[in-house]
């Protein structure tokens, strides 16, 4: 007799009695759950990555430290982009309880408001999290005469040492993230200065040496727009202070908004209810003001920053990535009022103060209100045109954490792959993840929207369905994929095209550059492996089947050389033209979990208006003029057999 799907036979049933009941310990649990404290274990590409949290985990402890007032400098040094060395000059933990500190969860001196107020750490989590996925683990305490050191592996206790010391009261304490549960893993320079200016800006004073290098900052929040900006300020920085908040703000030409948001000297990344608040009253007061304006229009360009500091604070994950308290303090004032009033207060009486600022900010609003209204009929219809749209068919292949019926907690791992024509995305949709990775296939190449005015992205199909997909018309808040990947052939137009797509963000969305999102996916040019070789029966090949043949996938000229040299004679060397040249079995390797990303980044001495004005402006005859000038005629390859 046939049975029903749902219907388990005994053989199947699988047993569940006492033996399946484990209690895990304090370090097996974090070791086996790390994503649940650090979030993803990655290898520091990005700035997500775990590792920095991990060395965030570490500092914020001295931050609260300078914060009480007890040590002015830290000193930071990474060995080889491997391993950790952080000292600060406070008071030091309090030896009797050393151990505890750092090994025991729950434990910590955070929970006495006396000994820490307002501060980032408040669940007893962090440091114990950086000893149980360290490799080794070392902490010292400086403090009355006395150095209490104490070492672990793994979590795991190996020694403890007291003795006398001279050198100053404080705490030190070494990590090396654990090879085994971090790939490959490696701390960047840029990420982990970007983390360290957030703190010296958050925290005037505060003297930051790191591998050697002074980090310092006189202006707080003024400073961090300055070196953020890539684009002028239309008019000087207001910067504002109060007992528990600080905001910097001013307005550049540019399409979107952009926010930086901290709590108790954490870097909220992705806001909170303190950005929610500021973004509705500094718009609120500035059309009360004038008396006159919308909220969007007044928003439009602006660039700002916010920092508060609350008792404890309530995060809505370990990462303390986003603030969820809606109170100043328990019992206390919300945060909404709090800001509200701060914002009100301070920037209604600065407009007054300083009404040729107040003029320039009014010209601003209306330049947005007029383009606003000439383009109001091309984005009704365009909106229109994007909801009738069968994006799921045409353009979209959506992943299914958007689906209504599967939960949404993956959103971190969510990506959008952006291609060119129906091979290369028939190769990802056939390949991809179909939980987290969505492909949205470009017609042809894209315009080129350099000098354009944003009535362009209603009027061009393309452009009009990317922002729907995207759905990032009203900014970053609703963004739908954590990573937005650029994937283009590795040819001549192919890089035209990935050009084309980034001019297209830098010049409507380029906080979705500034913020991360934006990735250039890397495939391989070449696919080298040895036909007559044979290899032993406990190697394998790449895809894991046992085989006579090894294979090696070259994304360099220099790759290409070394897998030559090491598979020996007579190697068959494929040469990859494009995406759709690579078949989809082979092309679950490379956005699987060993994609190779390549993230866009945007600074403010990369010049970028400069770039863009020469590499897609109308300098045609310049352009050619270069090309012809630079031009390097490659040196004949070996004859590559065709895919």
């Amino acid at each position: 007799m046939n049975e029903t799907p749902n219907t388990i036979t005994p053989q199947q049933q699988v047993q569940y009695d006492d033996t399946n009941i484990r209690h895990l310990s304090d370090v097996e649990h974090i070791r086996t759950r790390p994503g649940m404290y650090i979030g993803r274990l990655d290898d520091g590409s990005h700035a997500e990555d775990g590792i920095y949290v991990l060395l965030k985990e570490t500092i914020d402890n001295s931050i609260d430290e300078f914060r009480m007032n007890a040590g002015k400098r830290i000193e930071i040094d990474i060995d080889d982009h491997l391993r950790v060395r952080v000292r600060d000059y406070g008071r030091g933990i309090p030896q009797g309880k050393l151990i505890e500190a750092v090994s025991v969860l729950n434990t910590g001196g955070k929970y006495d408001s006396k000994a820490f107020k307002k501060s980032v750490g408040m669940n007893g989590v962090g440091i114990k999290a950086v000893n149980f996925l360290s490799s080794h683990f070392e902490v010292r305490s400086y403090r009355d005469g006395q150095v209490r050191r104490v070492i672990f592996e793994r979590g795991i206790l190996q020694s403890d040492v007291t003795e006398p010391t001279e050198d100053e009261t404080g705490t030190y304490i070494f990590f090396e993230p654990d090879d085994t549960l971090f790939k490959k893993y490696s701390f960047h320079d840029d990420i982990v200065e970007t983390m360290l200016r957030n703190y010296t800006y958050l925290n005037s004073g505060l003297a930051i040496m790191y591998n050697g290098r002074r980090i310092y900052s006189r202006n707080g929040l003024e400073d961090l727009l300055k070196d953020r900006m890539t684009n002028d300020a239309l008019y000087p920085i207001i910067h504002l202070q109060g007992e528990d908040i600080e905001i910097a703000f001013t307005h550049a030409n540019q399409y979107g908004e952009e926010y930086y948001s901290f709590v108790n000297g954490q870097h909220t990344i992705q806001g909170g209810t303190h950005q929610s608040a500021f973004k509705e009253h500094i718009a609120r007061t500035i059309k009360e003001y004038f008396g006159k304006f919308e909220y969007g229009d007044i928003r439009a360009g602006i660039v700002a920053a916010i920092a508060i500091n609350v008792e404890e604070p309530i995060f809505e994950s370990q990462t303390k990535i986003k603030l969820g308290s809606t109170q100043m303090a328990p019992d206390g004032e919300s945060i909404n009022k709090y800001v509200g009033d701060f914002v009100k207060q301070q920037v209604d009486n600065y407009l007054h103060i300083h009404q040729d600022v107040a003029e320039v900010i009014e010209n601003k609003v209306k330049e947005t209100e007029r383009e606003r209204k000439a383009m109001a009929g091309v984005t009704k219809l365009a909106r229109d045109r994007a909801k009738k749209a069968n994006l799921h068919n045409r353009k979209l292949r959506d992943c299914r954490i958007h689906f209504s019926d599967v939960k949404n907690d993956r959103k971190e791992e969510s990506c959008i792959f952006i291609t060119e024509g129906d091979s290369a995305s028939g190769s990802i949709t056939k390949s991809r993840d179909v939980n987290t990775q969505a492909v949205f296939s470009l017609r042809g190449k894209p315009l080129n929207s350099f000098g354009l005015t944003k009535k362009v992205v209603y009027e061009n199909e393309e452009f009009n369905l990317l922002q729907a997909a995207l759905d990032i018309e009203e900014g970053l808040d609703t963004l739908r994929y954590n990573k937005v990947i650029v994937a283009t052939d590795a040819d001549v137009d192919g890089m035209h095209i990935r050009l084309l797509i980034i001019t297209f963000f830098l010049q409507f969305f380029p906080e979705l550059i500034k913020k991360g999102h934006v990735y250039v996916l890397q495939t391989p040019l070449f696919r080298v492996r040895n036909r007559r070789t044979k290899i032993k029966k406990k190697e394998m090949r790449e895809d894991g089947k046992k085989g006579d043949f090894v294979t090696r996938y070259c994304y360099s000229d220099e790759e290409r050389l070394r897998a030559i040299e090491d598979l020996g004679p007579d190697p068959e060397i494929t040469r990859f033209k494009g995406l759709g040249e690579i078949s989809p079995e082979e092309f679950a390797g490379f956005i699987g979990p060993d994609i190779r990303l390549e993230q866009v980044t945007l600074h403010r001495d990369d010049q970028v208006q400069k770039l863009l004005e020469y590499y897609m402006g109308k300098n045609t005859m310049e352009r050619q003029n270069f090309i012809i000038d630079n031009l390097v005629i490659e040196e004949d390859r070996p004859e590559e057999e065709e895919a």
